[in-house]
Parts: structure tokens; C-alpha cells; sequence
């Protein structure tokens, strides 16, 4: 394939979350690569944070491994673990079924990026650590549930567990 344009890249804003996690992703955007490409065993994505703005809730991967790497401005990586600062060449990683919920925040006045590559099961489970919600791709197609199962109607739980910002 010739080199990508990504003047040309497929865009997303937001997120597919249900409201009112979905709204909470103002001012995250990124840029499809992957599907650019028409790659189709993984996933790779530049996602842009404007000021304040957070890349996801707090999750984690049954089946999907994760790959990030920072490539501008400050971001927090929030882990289990707890906040680490990362800025342009940190990388981090995530293996699959290991439940260790992440997610990068700018917490600074300037936009950040990192690219993140994942493997793309058309089947996977995303468990939200710190909202009673999970994401199941049956096929491709996305469908939430609380932690125990049962259909999403509302969100039962607002307030993200141990975490400030």
C-alpha cells in the first residue's frame, strides 16, 4: 500500500458509549488508520486530546491486546495502579484478559496524541472498572450490559471510583 494521507483518514469524534459516559468524550478525536488501510486482524488508531479532554473510561480487554504510544504533548495514564505521567515516546501495553482498567487524560492546556494499535476480535468483551457497564462485540456489532449481565437500561453508577480530575 502507498503511503497514507492522512489529510484523507476516516475521523471519529466521541465515542459509541451510551449517554451518559458518551458525552464525557468531548474533545477526543481520532483518525482511523487501520481501517484506512483496510487492515483487518488489528486495529491502529491516532487519537488527538484537546485540553481537559479523556481518551475512554476506565476499561479493559477479554481478548484484545492493547499497544500505546505517546507521540505528543503530556497525557496521565490512569491505571489500577494508580496515575503515571507520560509524554512523547512512553509506551505502554496491555495483554489481553488482564484486568488492569486504563485510560490517558490531558490534564494540561495544550492538545496530546498517541497512537494505540490493538488486535480487532469481532467478538470481545470491554469491562468498564469504574461504571457498572460492559461493552460484548458479538460479530462486530456492540451491545452493553451491567458487570453481572444483565441489559443496559441506565447507568446505575455516575461516579468513577478513586479517581479525581
Amino acid at each position: 500500500m502507498p503511503k497514507l494521507d492522512l489529510a484523507t483518514a476516516p475521523v471519529k469524534r466521541g465515542s459509541i458509549y451510551p449517554e451518559p459516559y458518551a458525552s464525557q468524550m468531548a474533545g477526543r478525536s481520532s483518525l482511523r488508520l487501520g481501517e484506512m488501510a483496510g487492515l483487518t486482524q488489528f486495529g491502529v488508531n491516532l487519537v488527538m486530546l484537546e485540553p481537559g479532554a479523556v481518551a475512554s473510561l476506565r476499561h479493559w480487554h477479554l481478548r484484545e491486546d492493547e499497544f500505546a504510544i505517546v507521540l505528543s504533548g503530556a497525557l496521565i495514564l490512569i491505571e489500577d495502579a494508580g496515575e503515571t505521567p507520560m509524554g512523547p515516546g512512553d509506551c505502554a501495553a496491555w495483554k489481553a484478559g488482564e484486568a488492569n482498567g486504563h485510560r490517558f487524560v490531558n490534564r494540561t492546556d495544550a492538545q496530546a496524541s498517541f497512537l494505540v494499535i490493538g488486535s480487532k476480535d469481532p467478538d470481545e468483551v470491554c469491562t468498564y472498572s469504574d461504571v457498572d457497564l460492559k461493552l460484548l462485540l458479538t460479530g462486530g456489532k456492540p451491545r452493553f450490559t451491567y458487570h453481572d449481565g444483565s441489559e443496559w437500561t441506565e447507568p446505575r453508577d455516575l461516579a468513577p471510583k478513586g479517581e479525581t480530575e
